[in-house]
């Protein structure tokens, strides 16, 4: 069976470089690839007559990582507006310090129901919920 070829992100991370370089070699013609759709694919010989020596196999562990995302939805219900801008003032500067979050949020002023969507990583948005939990449980 014929070895796979490698993706552009492979053979970055193969050569060490960034995978906008990669796309300038083949860009430029200085690296063989196919085109598949959107993306181009790399031989092995191709990467080695650009290399001019043959490459240990990529490690399939340091490509692909095992990653767990979350997405939030949370209600607060009667809350009122300076409470409300204390917890989205507070969740705010947690973002600042935290990378790998996003968070929107809605306050409805009719029902005092303040509503927080929260997209991130596993350990990051836990974080953020114990910070909540802790917060919401101090307020009358």
């Amino acid at each position: 069976m014929p070895e796979q070829p490698y993706t552009v992100e492979q053979v970055a991370n193969l050569l060490g470089l960034h995978v906008k370089t990669i796309r300038g070699y083949v860009r430029d013609g200085r690296l063989k690839a196919t085109r598949i759709g959107k993306q181009y694919r790399i031989a092995r010989h191709d990467l080695d007559t650009f290399t001019g020596t043959p490459l240990p196999p990529p490690d399939e562990t340091a490509i692909r990582h095992r990653h767990t995302d979350v997405s939030t939805t949370i209600q607060i219900h009667a809350i009122s507006a300076p409470h409300t801008d204390r917890l989205t003032n507070w969740i705010m500067a947690t973002l600042n310090t935290t990378h790998g979050l996003r968070v929107q949020t809605r306050y409805d002023t009719e029902r005092a129901t303040l509503t927080l969507m929260i997209l991130g990583d596993l350990p990051t948005t836990t974080e953020l919920l114990n910070g909540l939990r802790d917060i919401t449980q101090d307020q009358p």
